[in-house]
Parts: structure tokens; sequence; C-alpha cells
């Protein structure tokens, strides 16, 4: 498969993902970023889906193909409702300044 195509499925795959959970966490394992943004979650009473990209075959790719689609490789980028909110610092801001409350519909 061409790297074109291979592109295009990974970020088809991250599409999909987006699409198919309110809230979408693309994370790592290890990272305190990501445990920090999922206990926000968490403490919300806020189910969300969070793909652990330093456990999945294939999870560099696919990060590569995040940084292609949202213009950043870190983790953890969050999406709620298809809207890219970025990363935790984002969150966070957003969780401040009520958006975040508003796109979940608290």
């Amino acid at each position: 498969m061409a790297a074109a195509q291979i592109d295009a499925k990974l970020l088809e795959d991250i599409e999909n993902y987006v699409k198919t959970n309110k809230v979408m966490i693309f994370s790592k394992s290890r990272c305190p970023y990501c445990h920090k943004v999922k206990e926000l979650f968490k403490d919300l009473g806020v189910e969300y889906f969070a793909l652990e990209l330093d456990t999945l075959e294939g999870g560099a790719q696919l990060q590569q193909a995040m940084a292609k689609k949202v213009g950043r490789s870190s983790v953890p980028q969050v999406f709620i409702n298809e809207e890219h909110i970025g990363g935790c610092d984002d969150t966070v801001e957003a969780l401040e300044n009520g958006k975040l409350k508003a796109l979940l519909k608290l």
C-alpha cells in the first residue's frame, strides 16, 4: 500500500473514532497530561473513549496522521461532538471558561 493510501486510511480511522464517540481522547497510557484530562472527565461524570496510542499496534502511525489532521502530534488530543478541543491545557481552559460544559451540554 502506498504511503498516501495508508495516510488516507489512518485519517479515516481517526474520523471514525471521532464520529462514534461523543468524547474522544487520543492518549498514551503513561502520559501525565492524558491522565489529567481523563480525570477531568471522570470528575465531571462524563463518559469518554480513550485510545491509548502507545499500546496500540500502529499507534505511532496513527499519531503521525493525527498531526496531519490537527496540526500537532502531542497527546492528549481531545474531541467533543466531533469538535477538536486540543490538548490538556486547552481542555482545562475550556472547562474554566465554560466552553467545555456547553459542548457537553452539562
